[in-house]
């Protein structure tokens, strides 16, 4: 069975997922179909980190809506080592939907409402409120999502930071620490990571030391997802779209949200730099390819663009514990086991984010402890770049090799 690109997209929005509740409620990106194992990206997801970056409005384009808590496998992966409230939250006031879409109508300028809905937090799930709004220029989609993170934690961090350029268009991404400490970071993006339509998405976050998490989302279109471009640009100027997250009223908001006993007030420790799935992929790569970019310190995804003199060449690598219960979906007749017991699979095919001439070679291992390494090649610098040479730099006995080194137990 192929492996499919890692999508750090969706793993930082799973990541969000974890913490803030947050899921797309519109057809814009079909997140399960773009798994590391083809039909079994939710098993595999679970156990993914963050990559870092911003808020997954700022990225994909798509509306980003509050919705139920995770499977108890994906739950189980963040509250190891977190902290929780106590069982008896105490009473807040609540903030009504109604409540919601006034405050959002109040602070944006003149203009005309259609296509109102939100939710308050006296419901399950956190808060939102989102309108289609129109100052005379054109209909625009306008989106402000709220929740709490653990403060301090590496999620409140990895919302606030920019998006990574190997994987993401986008224009400009400024960051700001405001005179309260909180952390706010703008981007102006595109409705899809490969700028195939004329929709832009201008997106604000803002992470205050408490773990108010605010995001607004601004379109020059009025759809979430698919929609053609209504105007030229978004309704709100960066100053304007400043102006809005900071407003006070969204913190409060956030603090009328009753704890959640299921979620956690604090997070684990970071591993250091050492743990890094790219430090370990660099420290395992043949003679004769320079590293030429790489990623940062996440445990779990890591990647490196290499050249040796033929042209760019992407290489990723996923690491996970466990993976024994897809084992056989993951794993098929065509699969080789090695004599410790190690299973390993190749794939040959083509690239499937929609880069010219693209391929991907995938080298798949699984230990007898369901360990799991997966090493995928490209012939381009980027997973939806045009092919940059015909084959990757990395012949499928190297990726063997380097997939199935003791080195990836030892990190950390």
């Amino acid at each position: 069975m192929p492996v499919e690109e890692h999508d750090p997209f969706e793993d930082r929005f799973t990541d969000a997922l974890r913490h803030a509740g947050h899921a797309f409620e519109t057809g814009g990106l079909d997140l399960a179909a773009r798994g590391e194992a083809q039909g079994r990206r939710s098993a595999s997801r679970r156990r993914a980190a963050t990559v870092g970056g911003v808020s997954a409005v700022a990225l994909a384009g798509t509306l980003v809506l509050p919705l139920v808590h995770d499977d108890g496998g994906r739950q189980r992966a963040v509250t190891t080592g977190a902290s929780f409230p106590a069982a008896s939250p105490t009473a807040q006031t609540p903030v009504t939907r109604d409540e919601l879409l006034s405050t959002l109508k109040r602070l944006l300028p003149e203009g005309q409402f259609s296509q109102e809905e939100a939710r308050g937090t006296d419901e399950d799930r956190p808060p939102y409120a989102r309108v289609v709004y129109d100052d005379g220029k054109g209909e625009a989609a306008v989106t402000v999502a709220l929740d709490r993170l653990p403060p301090g934690g590496r999620t409140a961090a990895g919302v606030t930071e920019c998006p990574d350029r190997t994987f993401f268009t986008y224009d400009t991404c400024t960051g700001d620490t405001l005179a309260d400490g909180s952390a706010l970071t703008v981007v102006k993006g595109y409705g899809y990571p490969n700028r195939r339509s004329d929709v832009k998405v201008w997106t604000a976050t803002l992470v205050t030391p408490t773990g108010q998490h605010i995001t607004v989302a601004e379109r020059n279109s009025a759809t979430e997802a698919g929609g053609p471009a209504s105007r030229d640009l978004p309704p709100l100027s960066l100053a304007q779209l400043k102006t809005l997250i900071t407003a006070g009223e969204w913190r409060t908001v956030v603090d009328a949200m009753p704890p959640d006993a299921r979620r956690p007030t604090t997070e684990p420790e970071h591993r250091g730099s050492d743990s890094a799935v790219s430090s370990t992929l660099g420290s395992l790569l043949p003679e004769g390819v320079q590293v030429v970019s790489k990623s940062g310190g996440d445990p779990t995804f890591g990647y490196v663009v290499l050249d040796d003199g033929k042209g760019a060449s992407y290489v990723q690598v996923n690491v996970q514990d466990d993976m024994r219960d897809v084992e056989d979906q993951l794993f098929g007749a065509d699969a080789r086991t090695l004599p410790d017991g190690t299973k390993v699979a190749w794939h040959q095919g083509p690239g499937e984010k929609g880069g010219a001439g693209v391929v991907m070679w995938t080298v798949d291992t699984i230990r007898t402890d369901g360990f799991r390494v997966a090493i995928s090649a490209f012939n381009s610098g980027a997973q939806g770049a045009p092919a940059t040479r015909t084959a990757p730099a990395l012949t499928m006995e190297q990726m063997e090799a380097i997939a199935t080194s003791e080195k990836w137990r030892a990190r950390g």
